[in-house]
């Protein structure tokens, strides 16, 4: 089981890992396009929305009530039933997804209303920023079908990643990138409005990445005509753990969006400095975070099935380690590379190097709460893959609520960056409900092993830290170098850091071993 476990985090991984690095490239081409001024704060806002949604109806919610019904079915063996399953979850959700999504459209200037009210007042009083109402109602409409196509995507991965195939869902995001980036190159620049062109990549993204799961559902069988099953056994065991699903699983993007409603009122830029520093903290949350958090719910859904209580345990202490192995590192040099790294992905173009203050600023903020997001992600699944998902609803408000709390100290005082601050203080919060909660039910806790493992890789973490700081230089010299000695260094600095986190635990005394899940 370690084996199959750590191969599948490893694919997964690899494939995500190409993905965000198109991600990468993806937003160093918007940010030449269009910098963080206003334009880029309409096309950031039009794209957030859907992307919320499909974390609530696909990869979020759905997926961590479906995944467990799933894999009971399959465990019996009996194809047919599982296929029908299939068939009438997609029909049921496809339903629902497309009434959101057509009345989205339809209402884009109320949705618009609804996050960016800070905007609506403007246009309402004639204010600055009346015009990027207007802008993204109308994008709006362009990206909101996005929410149609990806969800079909989550659920067709949803049902690969229960078979054991994890490469191609976590391959498919690379489309949505390719699309994007392509819309920029080539539509953007032949039209007035180059956001317009960016939003039309979202669309064909979101098509695109529909089309390519087709053949791999084809190929494992499970390829069925979607059915209307509101009423089916399955289905209302599914929606019956989703419904409160889609409050707890996806309190950080709700955090993320009221992020986005108060910082409608702020300065000009504030939601772009924030996306941009958000997209680096999402490439390690999605490379570690969420990969090992997508290959345990299968896993841990199976040990329920099964009854194997330790087997349960033994597999959650693997994903902790995995994230805090990774997670350590990640967080502490998001911290002290912040202005090296959007130097160089992002300072040309409209991008300046006062966005590049203002953005490290955010960065700094978020990576504060970087362990906390993935450790999220996999204590999650411990209440998901055993059928609970009215817990981490309570812990979810109580989250929420919390963060409300903090955006109203810390914007006052701090503006954009306090809502990063916020959001980061909200992530320990929620990780310490939810692990609070699996220890009081004796469904897991901490061993003495992971406990150590933790402590070495903090302090390997430290070093790490102190290494690379040691030899930072002054960033008014990072200014005067060119691209490549930026992009020199950073990678010098990182592969340097890396280095003294992995020799630090080797000398501490990590083996191979502590990477297996004990059997």
């Amino acid at each position: 089981m370690s084996k199959r476990l750590l191969q599948s985090g490893l694919i997964v991984s690899a494939m995500t890992f190409v993905s965000r690095v198109l991600g990468l490239v993806r937003d160093v081409v918007v940010a030449n396009l269009m910098g963080a001024g206003a334009s880029a704060d309409v096309f950031f806002f039009a794209n957030k929305i859907p992307n919320f949604l499909r974390r609530l109806f696909a990869e979020g919610a759905f997926s961590q009530a479906f995944v467990p019904v799933l894999t009971e079915y399959h465990a019996t063996g009996d194809m047919d039933k599982t296929r029908q399953l299939i068939a009438r979850a997609a029909g049921t959700l496809g339903v629902l997804v497309s009434i959101v999504t057509v009345l989205g459209v339809l209402c884009s200037g109320a949705v618009t209303a609804l996050f960016g009210f800070g905007w609506f007042l403007d246009w309402v009083n004639g204010g600055p920023s009346a015009g990027k109402f207007e802008l993204a109602s109308f994008m709006l409409k362009i990206t909101f079908p996005y929410l149609w196509f990806i969800t079909f995507v989550a659920l067709s991965g949803a049902i690969l990643n229960t078979l054991g195939k994890f490469a191609v869902s976590s391959f498919s995001p690379v489309f949505l990138n390719v699309m994007i980036i392509l819309s920029a190159w080539y539509i953007s620049p032949n039209i007035s409005q180059p956001e317009v062109g960016l939003a039309i990549g979202v669309f064909l993204g979101g098509l695109v990445q529909f089309l390519f799961q087709i053949p791999f559902l084809v190929k494992a069988g499970v390829f069925v005509k979607p059915a209307w099953g509101w009423k089916d056994p399955g289905v209302v065991k599914i929606r019956t753990l989703m419904i409160p699903a889609l409050f707890g699983v996806s309190v950080s993007q709700i955090n993320l969006l009221f992020d986005t409603f108060i910082a409608s009122f702020l300065q000009t830029g504030s939601i772009s400095w924030l996306y941009y520093s958000d997209r680096l903290l999402e490439f390690p949350l999605g490379l570690f975070g969420i990969a090992i958090a997508t290959v345990i719910l299968p896993a841990l859904s199976r040990k329920h099935v099964d009854s194997h209580s330790v087997g349960f345990s033994q597999t959650m202490d693997w994903g902790v380690r995995m994230v805090v192995l990774l997670g350590v590192p990640a967080t502490l040099g998001l911290m002290v590379l912040a202005k090296p790294m959007l130097m160089v992905l992002f300072m040309r173009g409209e991008f300046s190097p006062m966005d590049v203050e203002r953005a490290s600023m955010s960065l700094m903020a978020y990576a504060s709460g970087l362990l906390n997001f993935m450790l999220i992600k996999v204590l999650a699944p411990g209440y998901y893959s055993r059928q609970d998902t009215k817990t981490p609803v309570k812990y979810g408000i109580i989250a929420m609520v919390t963060n409300m709390v903090f955006n109203a100290i810390f914007a006052w005082f701090y503006g954009y960056v306090g809502l990063a601050i916020a959001t980061a203080l909200s992530a320990f919060v929620n990780m310490s409900l939810l692990y609070r909660g699996l220890h009081l039910a004796e469904v897991y806790q901490l061993t003495r092993r992971t406990m150590a493992f933790i402590v070495k890789s903090i302090i390997a973490g430290g070093l790490m830290a102190g290494a690379i700081l040691w030899q930072l230089e002054d960033i008014s010299v990072w200014l005067n170098w060119s691209l490549s000695n930026r992009v020199i260094w950073l990678f010098l600095l990182i592969g340097a850091g890396a280095a003294v986190y992995v020799i630090s635990l080797l000398i501490m005394g990590l083996r191979l071993k502590d990477l297996k899940a004990a059997t």
